[in-house]
C-alpha cells in the first residue's frame, strides 16, 4: 500500500488514517534538484523542489498538500499538470483561527473526506478516528529548540549529533500539536469535522497565519537553553520571525540558512559545531581523557595544533610554557589528513622532536574531521577567538579572513566566543577571490599589497560574485584603468564586505585580525577605513 505523504501540521492526519490512509511527513533532502529544476521557476524555495524531485523520482504517489504560501500552489499546478501522481488533492485553508475559517475549514475537510474515500473505497469509521489522536511528546528538561522554516531530516540528524544537549525540532510541520485532546464520542460525522477543524486551526499558528503571536511560547520556554534558528533560501516568512526572537531572548541563538539539499547541510556543520562550544564552553576546558583542566599528567610537555584550511595546513608547537617551539605553514594539497601529516611531520622536524613527544595534538579547521590521528578537534571559530585571547587578552573583536570564508567573531573578557557571524556561501571577499584577481593582473598575490598603495584613484568593484568581478576587472583594464588603481578597488571591495559582516553584531574593543589576507595591508587599511578602528 502506498504511504500518503503530507507537508503541512494543518493536514488532517487523523481523518485520512480513519479512511485507511498510512501518512507520513514528508521530509528528506535530496542530492540536488535535477529533476525539479526542469519543471519549475529557478526562484521556487528548495522545499519545493524537494516536493518536486520526490515525485518525479517516483517516491511520492500520494500527497495531499495544504495552501500555505505561493510555492506550494505552484508546486499543485505542476503535480497536477504531470500526472504522475495516483492522488493529489490541496487543502485551501485561511490563515486566521475565526469562526468563518473554521467553518470553512469543516467544509474543507469534508471535501477531502470524499475525494479520498471514493479513491480509497473506504468510508468514514470513527473508531480509527479516534485512534488516530496521540498526544505531542515534548522535551521538557534542558535543551536546544530548532526553530523557523522546515528542516529536512538530514538536517536535523546532524544538528542533533553536533548538540551537547537534546535537541527538539519545533519547525514547520514539526511543532504539530493535535492530538492532545480526543473527539468527542458519539457525534455525527458532521460534528466532529466542526469540532476537528477547530483543534487543527487552533495549534501554534505558523508565520503564514494573520496573528502569529501564539509562536511567543516556543522561545519563552524557560527549558530552551539555546535556539537554532533555520531558514529556507527563497522563503521570507521566517526572516521576520528570527528578527523578533533575536531582540526579546537572552539565549544563545544561531541563525542557518539552507537550500534544502544535503549539499547545503555539509556547509552548515561548523556554524553548527561553533554553537554548540557556546552552549557549553565548560566542555573546552577539559582534557583528551575527559578529566578536568590541570588534572592530567603532564609527560614531555609539548602540544601541538593543526588548522587544516582549505588552502594551506598550519602547525604549531607550543611547550609547558605556552612558548611558541616552532610553527609551519604548507599547502593543503588534495587531501586533508596527507596534507596534516606532512605539515606535522615537517614542526616535528624542525623542533627536533618525535611524535611521541607530544603529549596533546588537538585539530581544528575544515579538514578537522579527515584527520584521524588528533586526540581532540575543535571548530577553528573557537580556536580563533581563543588564539586571538592568548595573544592579546584585551581583544574583543576578530576578523578572520581565509582561503574560502569569512568569519567575525565577538568575544567575552576571558576570550569564549560570544558570538559569530560568517560568509560561506561565496567566494567573494575571502583569499580565493585575490587569488582569482591577482591571476586576471599577471601579478603574484604578495604583489597586492605594493600595488595598491601606489594607487591615486581606486576603481570601483560593484560585483559581488567573483565569476562577475573578473569581468568587471578585464573591463576596468581595457577602459585604461590603472593596475594599481584596479587593485586598490579589489582590496577595498574585501573590505566592504568584510565591514558588513563587523556591522552584523557590532565593533566591541579592540580589533584582530586572522587568516591570510590580514597579511595584505591594502585590505587591512581599507578595512580600517571602513570601520573607523584601528586594526
Amino acid at each position: 500500500m502506498n504511504k500518503t505523504y503530507y507537508v503541512c501540521k494543518y493536514t488532517p492526519i487523523e481523518l485520512l488514517e480513519s479512511l485507511g490512509g498510512e501518512c507520513e511527513n514528508f521530509n528528506h533532502m535530496p542530492e540536488g534538484f535535477d529533476l525539479a529544476d526542469q519543471v519549475s521557476h529557478p526562484n521556487i524555495c528548495g522545499f519545493g523542489k524537494t516536493l518536486l524531485e520526490g515525485v518525479m523520482e517516483g517516491k511520492i504517489k500520494e500527497l495531499v498538500l495544504v495552501s500555505c504560501c505561493d510555492t506550494i500552489r505552484s508546486v499543485y499546478d505542476i503535480l497536477l499538470e504531470s500526472g504522475k501522481l495516483d492522488f493529489l488533492y490541496i487543502l485551501d485553508v485561511l490563515h486566521c483561527d475565526s469562526a468563518c475559517s473554521r467553518e470553512r475549514m469543516a467544509v474543507q475537510l469534508k471535501g477531502l473526506a470524499k475525494a479520498y474515500a471514493q479513491y480509497k473505497g473506504t468510508e468514514f469509521d470513527a473508531g480509527k478516528f479516534r485512534a488516530a489522536f496521540h498526544a505531542q511528546e515534548k522535551i521538557t528538561k534542558s535543551h536546544i529548540a530548532v526553530l523557523g522554516a522546515r528542516m529536512g531530516q538530514e538536517l536535523f540528524e546532524m544538528t542533533s549529533k553536533a548538540m551537547p544537549l537534546p535537541v527538539e525540532n519545533d519547525t514547520c510541520v514539526h511543532n504539530r500539536s493535535v492530538g492532545n485532546i480526543l473527539p468527542p464520542e458519539g457525534a455525527s460525522f458532521d460534528e466532529l469535522m466542526d469540532w476537528y477543524a477547530g483543534e487543527i486551526l487552533g495549534q501554534i499558528p505558523c508565520m503564514r497565519m494573520m496573528d502569529p503571536t501564539g509562536r511567543k511560547k516556543l522561545y519563552n520556554d524557560p527549558s530552551v537553553a539555546g535556539i537554532i534558528y533555520h531558514t529556507v533560501k527563497f522563503c521570507d516568512f521566517y526572516s521576520f520571525e528570527y528578527a523578533e526572537i533575536k531582540n526579546h531572548t537572552d539565549v544563545p541563538l544561531l541563525k542557518i540558512e539552507s537550500d534544502y539539499t544535503i549539499q547545503s547541510s555539509g556547509q552548515l556543520l561548523t556554524r553548527l559545531e561553533a554553537f554548540a562550544e557556546s552552549i557549553q564552553p565548560e566542555t573546552l576546558e577539559q582534557t583528551i581523557d575527559g578529566d578536568t583542566k590541570g588534572e592530567r599528567k603532564m609527560e614531555k610537555g609539548y602540544f601541538a595544533g593543526i588548522d587544516s584550511g582549505s588552502t594551506s595546513t598550519d602547525v604549531v608547537i607550543l611547550n609547558k610554557d605556552h612558548e611558541i617551539v616552532t610553527s609551519i605553514i604548507l599547502p593543503t594539497g588534495a587531501g586533508a589528513a596527507i596534507g596534516a601529516d606532512r605539515a606535522l611531520a615537517e614542526a616535528l622536524k624542525e623542533a627536533g622532536l618525535q611524535r611521541e613527544d607530544i603529549d596533546a595534538l588537538v585539530t581544528t579547521g575544515y579538514g578537522r574531521t579527515a584527520i584521524k590521528n588528533g586526540d581532540k578537534s575543535i571548530t577553528e571559530i573557537t580556536c580563533h577567538a581563543r588564539g586571538a585571547h592568548f595573544l592579546n587578552p584585551e581583544v574583543r573583536t576578530v576578523i578572520d579572513i581565509g582561503g574560502q570564508d569569512a568569519k567575525v567573531i565577538q568575544l567575552g573578557a576571558k576570550g569564549q566566543m560570544m558570538n559569530f557571524v560568517m560568509n560561506d556561501k561565496c567566494a567573494a571577499g575571502t583569499g580565493r577571490f585575490l587569488d582569482v584577481m591577482a591571476t586576471i593582473l599577471h601579478l603574484d598575490i604578495s604583489d597586492l599589497e605594493k600595488q595598491a598603495a601606489m594607487s591615486k584613484k581606486p576603481v570601483k568593484i560593484s560585483s559581488t560574485c567573483t565569476v562577475f568581478a573578473e569581468s568587471e576587472v578585464i573591463s576596468q583594464l581595457a577602459a585604461g584603468e590603472s593596475i594599481p588603481d584596479v587593485v586598490a578597488g579589489i582590496c577595498n571591495s574585501v573590505a566592504s564586505r568584510t565591514a558588513g559582516l563587523v556591522k552584523r553584531i557590532g565593533v566591541k574593543g579592540q580589533i584582530f585580525m586572522s587568516g591570510g589576507v590580514a597579511k595584505n595591508g591594502g585590505v587591512r587599511s581599507a578595512l580600517e577605513c571602513e570601520l573607523n578602528a584601528p586594526i
